[in-house]
């Protein structure tokens, strides 16, 4: 018999009589040599045994369900290190949503809406991106100046476009300032042309007029998750939880009990002085849990976003960029929401608490950023046990990777982004741009370990969702990085099938500390 199975074998004796046996088949154990079994005993929710099906069958008793896989393939349960629910759920939780890919069904959504929308009330057009329109151009009020009767905004994410009601009705004019942290975006003649970047608070009026209770809000969590079961995810880590949030999951488990395993994420805004800041996040939650339900990520938002030109990066946007997200700046690298010497206190103040450190960092300058406040803490050891990571971290370089192999950090990524938006981010970076978008080779060689994610915020359906959640697309990108144009986007950075399994598996478990209970088939593991 191979070593490794008996000693599997060996190690559960106690495992006779399983609750659960499924044999005659390929598994996939995502074991330390990747080795592919027969068969697999489960009791009490803990797997047992992992081996031949004639091995694993000793273990059947009178109550053991057994299934005869007639070849089947058998995964570890599948992980999404990178999710929204509450906010995907609640998306369509009355009405389902437009696909919004072009200006033209922009407007036709508008028109709709404005149907059936009392005269002087707020139409939201629901969130979409840039790098996503066929038009490949940021939108402007007048594209959603097909009413005159209704304020209009358009979510594009960190970015909103107001139409020309909207502005007004604001009082948002040539001569209105910038808001900290935000630009209104101005055109040639010096008037506002309604995109305002980081500045929705400057809209007045806009509120929800579809109220959502917490009843509804404990469905649409609910029904997400029960959504991401049937795409194959058994564990997802939730990446923007304010303190409300956390209570709900809390309520969730308590009265109708979670589908699937969730790591929490404390997401902490950090306007105000440095000093009071760190008050806040030493008052606020500590992190708790056990194995279904955990608190124990704390992030804070670095930069914007790569989709609609607010991401931070090295190098200036350049001629594209000014197209595709209404740049007016020849210089304008995107935008920093946290200073360093801030950023440097709260993280130390967070790693004290016990918490894993990461932010959202998707340019090349904000994983800069977050890597210089990491080495400043000079706790290498401390920062490496707490499984702290970089997310997003779209925009990599030679030597951000390296930085982060010797800090000991891990890596949440979005690859299906490489599908969907790179078309678009070609023609802003150009071929030696993108040479470390998503590299995911280069993480491999280096000995950094990644999560694979989606980003999921908006949309039920696992493949047409705003950031689509199927595991098998983020897998697939991975191993081939195609993009929807049917390019393939620097091949050298392509990974096999099993480093692509391993991201949304045992390497998926990292980040939560998890990895001794879950993200491979072996014995002792859920």
């Amino acid at each position: 018999m191979h070593k490794l199975a008996a000693v599997l074998l060996a190690s559960v004796a106690a495992g006779s009589d399983a609750d659960l046996i499924l044999h005659n088949g390929r598994v996939l154990t995502v074991d330390r040599s990747f080795s592919v079994r027969e068969a697999v005993a489960v009791k009490n929710g803990r797997i047992t045994a992992v081996g031949t099906s004639a091995a694993v069958l000793r273990e059947r008793g009178t109550g053991t369900r057994v299934i005869d896989l007639e070849g089947r393939t058998v995964l570890p349960g599948l992980i999404d290190s990178h999710v929204h629910p509450l906010g995907a759920g609640l998306s369509e939780h009355r009405r389902r949503l437009p696909r919004l890919d072009s200006f033209a069904a922009a407007q036709s959504y508008v028109r709709e809406q404005a149907r059936i929308t009392p005269k002087g009330q707020w139409i939201v057009v629901p969130r979409s991106f840039p790098t996503r329109l066929g038009e490949m151009r940021m939108p402007t009020r007048e594209v959603l100046d097909v009413t005159r009767d209704h304020p209009v905004m358009w979510d594009l994410s960190y970015v909103v476009v107001a139409n020309t009601h909207a502005l007004e009705l604001s009082g948002i004019t040539r001569d209105t300032p910038n808001p900290a942290g935000g630009e209104i975006v101005r055109d040639a003649s010096g008037q506002p042309n309604g995109v305002l970047k980081n500045a929705q608070g400057l809209l007045k009026g806009l509120r929800d007029s579809d109220p959502v209770s917490e009843t509804d809000k404990l469905d649409a969590l609910e029904g997400m998750l029960k959504r991401y079961v049937a795409a194959g995810l058994t564990s997802v880590i939730d990446r923007a939880l304010a303190p409300s949030e956390i209570a709900l999951y809390e309520k969730l488990r308590r009265e109708r009990g979670l589908p699937l395993r969730v790591m929490m994420t404390w997401r902490m805004p950090t306007s105000g002085a440095i000093d009071e800041v760190v008050r806040r996040l030493e008052s606020g939650p500590k992190p708790y849990g056990d194995e279904w339900l955990r608190l124990g990520i704390f992030k804070v938002t670095l930069d914007g976003g790569m989709t609609i030109g607010t991401a931070y990066q090295r190098a200036p946007y350049g001629p594209f960029g000014a197209q595709l997200y209404g740049k007016t700046r020849p210089d304008d690298r995107g935008q920093l929401f946290v200073s360093p010497d801030k950023l440097q206190a709260i993280m130390r103040a967070a790693l004290a608490r016990g918490y894993s450190l990461t932010a959202h960092s998707q340019g090349g300058g904000a994983i800069d950023a977050l890597l210089d406040a990491w080495e400043l803490l000079k706790q290498p050891e401390r920062l490496a046990a707490s499984r702290s990571h970089v997310m997003h971290g779209s925009f990599q370089s030679p030597e951000s990777i390296a930085r982060a192999r010797r800090l000991g950090v891990l890596e949440d990524v979005q690859a299906a982004w490489l599908y969907l938006d790179a078309p678009a981010l070609e023609k802003v970076f150009g071929d030696e741009g993108m040479k470390y978008f998503f590299p995911l080779k280069s993480f491999v060689d280096a000995g950094v370990l990644f999560a694979g994610g989606s980003d999921h915020m908006t949309g039920h359906d696992k493949n047409s969702a705003t950031n689509p959640y199927n595991p098998f697309m983020g897998m697939w990108t991975s191993v081939t990085r195609m993009t929807t144009a049917g390019r393939v986007i620097h091949p050298e950075q392509r990974i096999g099938r099993e480093d692509a399994l391993r991201s949304y598996t045992l390497w998926a478990a990292y980040p939560q500390g998890a990895e001794k209970d879950k993200g491979s088939i072996e014995a002792g593991k859920f």
